[in-house]
């Protein structure tokens, strides 16, 4: 993987094979941040980082000058693998690294950020994204004003949730982009 552009531009990173992960593509990650470049100033953005696993996302958020970035996910791995490249990349300050389920994080109440990012496994069962999305929207982690996107595979469809936005595909990967009052 690799950071595509900000304080690290091109900067590539090599996570261990053991971690359970499926890193965000680079075509797919470069087309999301296109997009999210269009709505937000990177520079001072809160975000959270949802199944964060290699913190591929986390790192070009904190690369661009985002603010903030929670990172969350369980796998033990995963979280030290975050914490030390965070540390090695000097974004140690700006990346906290929260060892969590997701959906125990997201059944707390929540300060809001401005971008939540999701990408939970691909087997996740099709009623678990939804229960994702809406969780997020319950928990108060979605700023008024905020973008929350959630990367899943061709089967899964949020089209009818609400909030619902829009949904982009990029070879096999989708994303659904959420917000409050939706279109």
């Amino acid at each position: 993987m690799r950071i595509i552009s900000g304080r690290w531009k091109g900067r590539f990173l090599v996570a261990p094979a053991s971690l359970p992960v499926r890193p965000t593509t680079d075509v797919a990650k470069e087309a999301l941040f296109n997009i999210l470049s269009n709505e937000f100033d990177m520079e001072g953005l809160t975000v959270t980082d949802l199944f964060a696993g290699t913190g591929n996302i986390s790192y070009e958020f904190a690369s661009r000058g985002a603010e903030s970035v929670r990172a969350v996910d369980r796998d033990r791995g995963c979280v030290k693998y975050i914490g030390a490249t965070a540390d090695l990349l000097g974004f140690s300050e700006v990346i906290r690294v929260i060892p969590c389920d997701v959906f125990r994080f997201l059944a707390r109440p929540q300060e809001p950020c401005d971008v939540v990012f999701a990408d939970p496994p691909y087997d996740l069962p099709p009623q678990q994204y939804r229960a994702l999305v809406e969780a997020v929207f319950s928990c108060g982690l979605l700023a008024e004003e905020g973008i929350l996107v959630v990367e899943h595979p061709k089967g899964v469809d949020l089209a009818d949730m609400e909030g619902f936005a829009q949904m982009r595909r990029y070879g096999t990967v989708h994303f659904s982009f959420f917000e409050h009052g939706g279109e």
